[in-house]
C-alpha cells in the first residue's frame, strides 16, 4: 500500500496505518487470517510503500525476512549541497553497524540550496531514521528534514523528501518473486521533472 506523510505505521495513537487496515484491506480467507499488520516500519513523515500481511504465517514469515534482511529496499531521496555519483555509507546509528548505498540519478543547481540532488538510496541495515542520519553525516542532507537538516536550510511546509520507493523478495508462501513500488511523489518531479 501506499504510506502518506503524516501519519505513524503503528504505535498508540489513534490514527495510524496499522488502525485504518481492517477497514480498508479486504480480510484474508485462509484458515489462519488475521487482523491485517504492517510488517515493518517508516517515518512519521516518509511517504511509499509499505507491506501488510493478511494471516499469522504470513506477518511472522515476512517480519523475519526484514530482520534477516532479505527484502531488498530502495528508496529515493532529495538532498542538498554537492555530492560524489555514488558510495557507501557506514556510520553506526546508536552504536550498532548500519550501511547504505546510494546513487546519484540528477542533480539541479538551486537559487536556495546550492545543489539539489536526487538520490536512489539501497539501506542494508535497518536503523531508525537510518538514511537520514547517514545523508546528514556525509554533509548531504534529506530536503525538507528538521531534524537533521542543516540550520537555515530547512524547507518548511513542503515535508520531508524521502520515498520508499521499492520492495523486492521472495513471496514467503508461494516463492513468487515479486516486485513492488510506488511511483515518486509530484512534489519530486517538479524539481526533477
Amino acid at each position: 500500500m501506499h504510506k502518506p506523510a503524516g501519519i505513524l505505521v503503528s504505535g498508540n495513537k489513534f490514527k495510524t496505518i496499522a488502525n485504518a487496515l481492517p477497514q480498508n484491506i479486504r480480510p484474508g480467507k485462509l484458515p489462519d487470517a488475521t487482523i491485517p499488520q504492517p510488517v515493518h516500519r517508516l517515518d512519521y513523515a516518509t511517504t511509499g510503500i509499505l507491506l501488510a500481511g493478511k494471516t499469522n504465517k504470513c506477518i511472522r514469515l515476512l517480519n523475519k525476512m526484514f530482520e534477516n534482511k532479505v527484502v531488498e529496499k530502495t528508496y529515493y531521496a532529495v538532498t542538498i549541497g554537492n555530492m560524489p555519483a555514488r558510495g557507501k555509507i557506514t556510520t553506526e546509528i546508536d552504536g550498532k553497524a548500519s550501511q547504505s548505498g546510494y546513487r546519484v540519478q540528477q542533480s539541479v543547481v538551486s537559487k536556495r540550496f546550492g545543489k539539489l540532488n536526487l538520490v536512489e538510496l539501497f539501506p542494508k541495515t535497518g536503523r531508525r531514521h537510518q538514511l537520514r542520519k547517514h545523508l546528514a553525516s556525509i554533509g548531504n542532507p534529506v530536503l525538507g528534514d528538521k531534524i537533521y537538516g542543516a540550520e537555515g536550510l530547512v524547507l518548511h511546509g513542503k515535508g520531508l523528501y524521502l520515498h520508499a520507493y521499492s520492495l523486492e523478495f521472495t513471496h514467503p508462501i508461494t516463492q513468487e518473486k515479486l516486485f513492488i513500488k510506488d511511483e515518486l511523489p509530484e512534489r519530486f518531479n517538479k524539481i526533477f521533472g
